[in-house]
């Protein structure tokens, strides 16, 4: 395997955001008194998440700002008398109490921990994603961890990833591989900086963008395979 520095997106690549985001919206609702069904509510959540998280890539808003305005905008579109800021802040605390490990990524990130050098790499809040690896159990296997946060810029964002070949112990480009979930973020990032990239696409998505993965597995369990060449 040529690869020493294997870049890691944090969730839903290593870490079940989904399942987590679940369980913590559940919570933070019934913290605030409410006890209705979820599922209708919890659709719209992440609908208007997923919007907002795309204009912060796109630096049209901020973080901060993003955090509160995801549950205002639920709120409001639900006539519902609850505190935004509260359910922010609500949330926030859960996400470290519910991590769902990815099929295969403790034993994926050992692995390559033993190779050469493993990286986190998210738009993730700073402290959050913090709190959530060392609740996985995965922090004994990663070198780093880079942030949106912490550089000011979000992938795909080429200064990102120039942040990250900082923080390398080492970093060479045609040694350095990303592995992600979202064409978008991950795989154009590593498109535009020049390095090679491993799709994880375990839903058979079609890839209709202008993004190009190098490799690309359904499962953990077949990056170290997709990466190692056949001799």
């Amino acid at each position: 395997m040529k690869h020493r520095l294997f870049l890691f997106d944090l969730d839903d690549t290593l870490l079940d955001f989904k399942a987590s985001e679940h369980l913590s919206f559940a919570r933070t609702l019934g913290a605030l008194g409410f006890h209705a069904p979820l599922e209708g509510l919890f659709a719209q959540y992440q609908a208007i998440n997923t919007a907002l998280w795309r204009q912060f890539e796109a630096g049209t808003v901020a973080k901060e700002f993003l955090k509160v305005d995801r549950f205002r905008q639920t709120f409001a579109a639900n006539g519902l008398d609850l505190d935004p800021e509260a359910a922010s802040r609500l949330f926030v605390e859960s996400l470290s109490d519910t991590v769902v490990l990815i099929d295969g990524a403790a034993r994926l990130c050992e692995e390559l921990a033993g190779v050469g050098e493993v990286g986190i790499v998210t738009n993730g809040a700073e402290q959050i994603q913090q709190l959530r690896i060392a609740s996985s159990g995965l922090g004994k296997h990663i070198s780093f961890v880079c942030t949106s946060e912490a550089c000011g810029f979000a992938k795909p964002d080429v200064r990102f990833f120039e942040h990250a070949g900082k923080l390398a112990r080492a970093f060479a480009r045609h040694e350095a591989v990303i592995v992600g979930d979202r064409l978008d973020a991950d795989i154009l990032g590593a498109n535009r900086y020049g390095i090679e990239s491993c799709w994880f696409n375990p839903d058979g998505a079609a890839n209709d963008s202008q993004a190009v993965p190098t490799f690309e597995v359904a499962s953990l369990h077949d990056v170290v395979r997709a990466l190692t060449p056949v001799s």
